[in-house]
């Protein structure tokens, strides 16, 4: 990616974050990114190329985050619960929720190059759960997944309220990987 490319794509992420994606303008995006519409249009083809440059990008970041709390877990029944310290870590600069939620949301449309990049964020996290918890020796890995997700997305849904449910979704997290795991760990 060109320099420019790279300074729209920081431009959008930051205004698609924090202002929604349906209300930011390609116009805004270029006056933030010091670049005209030209080059934006000239580097992305489009608002949703972009968006989903935006969310790609995001995605990998966050991937990096799970992977490597994952990575420094001691044990691999640890390392089920490792994507609920991944989100402490990213919920320090990340304080407006999901943007794969977000997106969800005013993406509705399964043919938007975006939505299918969020919705892919979700069933990749899915199957790391499941990953994990088969790793780990849980007796019912795929219902326990689910569950973790569901209790990873609730604390991360929350985040913007003054509730701060990422301690209790990941005590709650620990206890079902305890239960579902056999006695041999």
């Amino acid at each position: 990616m060109t320099p420019a490319g790279r300074r729209i794509v920081a431009a959008a992420e930051e205004l698609f974050y924090n202002r929604g994606i349906t209300a930011v303008g390609v116009d805004l995006i270029a006056e933030h990114s010091g670049v005209t519409k030209r080059t934006l249009y000239n580097q992305f083809g489009s608002k949703d190329h972009l968006v989903a440059a935006y969310l790609t990008g995001r995605d990998q970041r966050w991937r990096s985050v799970v992977r490597a709390a994952v990575d420094a877990s001691d044990t691999p029944v640890e390392a089920v619960t490792a994507p609920f310290e991944a989100l402490r870590t990213w919920s320090e600069t990340n304080t407006r929720g999901c943007a794969f939620i977000n997106a969800l949301a005013e993406l509705p449309d399964p043919a938007h190059p975006a939505h299918h990049i969020a919705a892919n964020q979700k069933l990749w996290l899915l199957n790391l759960f499941k990953e994990l918890a088969a790793t780990a020796g849980c007796s019912h890995p795929t219902t326990l997944a689910t569950q973790l997700l569901v209790l990873h997305e609730g604390a991360l849904a929350t985040q913007p309220l003054p509730l701060d449910t990422l301690p209790e979704a990941t005590a709650l997290a620990r206890a079902l990987v305890q239960a579902g795991t056999s006695p041999r760990h």
